[in-house]
This record gives structure tokens, C-alpha cells and sequence, in this order.
């Protein structure tokens, strides 16, 4: 199995290096379908664009293919690697993300039961003394240690469809018709 934590150091400058925060480095797809996933943004933005996404990749690649050549490959084995923008609903993978989203619906699926619930679902309402704070739906409001989450993500609501915009919708009306 891949080492998360030392792929994340050999791609975080990766992604740095072109002005991206990283957001999320994940392997998924077992043994069958072995993909390293790479999710980054542009701070300013928080979105990439497929051009961003392509000279990422590229980064990335000749960096893994460098440690290969060292006898020094992160990964065993074949794999593949996807690199995209964390899309509109994203991952809350850093503790300030759950302040820069505050006010959005939410999904925490936490490590352990809390109050009897391994799920939390409900509107952000960010941090509180470093901890997260959420507005459980017909429950009340909670607040966890992040490291009391193992997985979170944002949900789609028309709320969060206003306040993620794309960086442009040119070609996003075009049909292209291919003959095959």
C-alpha cells in the first residue's frame, strides 16, 4: 500500500510550486484499479482549470518518475493518476475549511459514535476554539475535535451552486456531434 503522508510531501511542492493549495491526496480502487488521487485549487479561486489540471499532472508525474528511477517508487505496482479541482462538493480535508464553508450544508462521518451518531449531518457553522461546529439537522448544534472526523464533505444545495461559480461557462452550450 502506498504511503499517503510521504506522497503528500512529494506533491504538496508539486502543486505549491504553481500556486495551488493541495486539498486532498487519496488512493482508491484497491488492487484491481490501484488511482492516486490528486485534488488542488488556486487559493484565490478555489477551482482549476483543465490547463491547471494538465501541468499539475505533468509535475507530478515526472516527479513520481524520478523516484522510480532512484529505487525510490512511492507507489508499487502500476496505478494511474487522476489530478482535478475538488469540484462543487468538495472534501473537507483541512480545518480552515470548515470556516471558509461555514454557513453550507455539510456531511461529517465521523471515526467514532458521538451523542450515538457516527454521521452528522447539517450547516457549517466553522470553527469553534479549534473545533468543528455544525448545526445538526432536527438534532442540535454540535462540536467535534477535527480528528474525530474521518471523512467530510460538502453538499450540493443551490445555496453552494451561487457561491461556486465556474471560472467560465464558454463552450458549455456547444454540442459537438462525433460520427463514429
Amino acid at each position: 500500500m502506498a504511503d499517503i503522508a510521504r506522497l503528500t510531501q512529494m506533491i504538496e511542492p508539486e502543486a505549491q510550486a504553481l500556486g495551488f493549495a493541495l486539498v486532498r491526496v487519496k488512493m482508491y480502487g484497491g488492487t484491481s484499479d490501484p488511482t492516486l488521487q490528486v485534488m488542488a485549487e488556486r487559493p484565490d479561486t478555489r477551482q482549476l482549470t483543465i490547463d491547471d489540471c494538465a501541468d499539475l499532472s505533468r509535475r507530478i508525474s515526472d516527479r513520481l518518475d524520478e523516484a522510480e528511477a532512484t529505487g525510490r517508487d512511492p507507489i508499487p505496482g502500476g496505478y494511474r493518476l487522476e489530478v482535478s479541482s475538488p469540484g462543487i462538493d468538495r472534501p473537507l480535508t483541512r480545518l480552515q475549511d470548515y470556516d471558509d464553508w461555514k454557513g453550507h450544508e455539510a456531511r461529517l462521518h465521523l471515526v467514532g459514535p458521538i451523542d450515538g451518531r457516527k454521521q452528522l449531518t447539517g450547516i457549517l457553522l466553522g470553527l469553534d476554539a479549534g473545533r468543528v461546529a455544525i448545526d445538526v439537522k432536527k438534532f442540535q448544534t454540535m462540536t467535534v475535535d477535527f480528528a474525530a472526523i474521518a471523512d467530510a464533505k460538502l453538499l450540493m444545495t443551490d445555496k453552494l451552486i451561487a457561491a461556486t461559480q465556474p471560472l467560465s461557462a464558454e463552450g458549455a452550450d456547444k454540442v459537438i456531434e462525433v460520427e463514429g
